[in-house]
């Protein structure tokens, strides 16, 4: 499979990833115990919107100059368009974190190691599946018919379903937990497991931890099919994931209290997943150009948020 990267901006990105990641977790985690403000919020994560516009630009700049106006178009929005859409799905990921930290009452200063623990499993998560996934593609071209009919299925589901919050009573996972395993019923701070009476318990930040790590896996399932509807070059896949998962825990602490607030984004998430959908399933027919993807998904996340902000949430009763 064609790419525009080489050994040498593998490793330079990877060495980008993990000074990006070091430098996230001292700039949020310098104050242990406190809350990070709403301002460290947002500033951080102007920071890193505002680095993935660099490196696209960057890209563009370099493509310029080495392959050509229409390469370079092509390849940065193509990253643009792969970043939006993982960075909007990221999104969602946030409210279930939410979600699930509120259902175990998990203190906002103990947050932090779940998400860090959350962020990295992602970005391992997605190079394992791009990486599998570049190489079906390139094996098996039809599997892009399945990946398709996944997305598609995935977003009408979504849509029926948007108005219904998961019930973790119900989750697999956490009921094999409490069948299988010792689970205490109070925090022990950060701490996994506690003795008590000579027998090792589980503790809730420890179920937290295997939940995030169950919602990483879904989520991953779901983006990394939608960012290859919008390019097969393995570079650009992985570059557009991994900027949309840096900062996750400063987007994180800047929308855990807003979540209500974008009550309608879900439907426009199921909306861009069903676009990605048909456009993976007509590819050999008709190949939609990046720019007009990039327009419609921009679009519709548009009009989802500000349809959020408009119109007030349906009262359940």
């Amino acid at each position: 499979m064609e790419s525009i990267g080489n050994v040498w901006w593998y490793t330079g990105f990877a060495v980008f990833v993990v000074v990006a990641l070091a430098i996230d977790l001292l700039a949020l985690d310098k104050k242990a115990g406190q809350k990070v403000t709403t301002r460290e919020a947002i500033n951080w994560s102007l920071l890193w919107f505002g680095l993935s516009f660099v490196f696209a630009a960057g890209l563009w700049w370099y493509l310029d100059g080495s392959m050509g106006r229409d390469i370079a178009n092509a390849k940065a929005t193509e990253f643009l368009t792969g970043y939006l859409i993982e960075k909007s799905l990221s999104v969602d990921n946030i409210f279930v974190f939410l979600m699930i930290f509120t259902y175990f009452a998990i203190p906002t200063e103990y947050q932090r190691r779940a998400l860090v623990l959350g962020v990295i499993g992602a970005i391992v998560l997605r190079v394992v599946m791009i990486l599998i996934g570049a190489w079906l593609i390139a094996k098996f071209h039809w599997i892009l018919y399945v990946f398709g009919a996944f997305l598609l299925i995935t977003g009408l589901k979504m849509l029926v379903f948007a108005d219904e919050k998961p019930d973790l009573e119900k989750n697999p996972v956490l009921k094999w937990m409490r069948g299988h395993m010792n689970i205490a019923r109070e925090l022990a701070g950060e701490r996994l497991t506690v003795m008590k009476d000579g027998v090792r318990f589980f503790t809730p930040m420890f179920v937290v931890l295997v939940l995030i790590g169950v919602t990483d896996v879904i989520f991953a399932v779901d983006s990394i099919p939608a960012i290859f509807a919008i390019t097969s070059d393995p570079f650009i896949v992985l570059t557009s994931n991994i900027f949309a998962i840096l900062g996750l825990r400063a987007l994180y602490f800047l929308l855990a209290d807003m979540a209500d607030r974008f009550h309608l984004l879900s439907y426009g998430l199921a909306l861009v997943l069903m676009f990605v959908g048909v456009k993976m399933l007509i590819v050999d027919f008709y190949k939609i150009p990046v720019f007009l993807s990039l327009g419609i998904v921009a679009a519709i996340l548009a009009a989802a948020v500000v349809a959020s902000l408009k119109l007030p949430r349906r009262d359940p009763d």
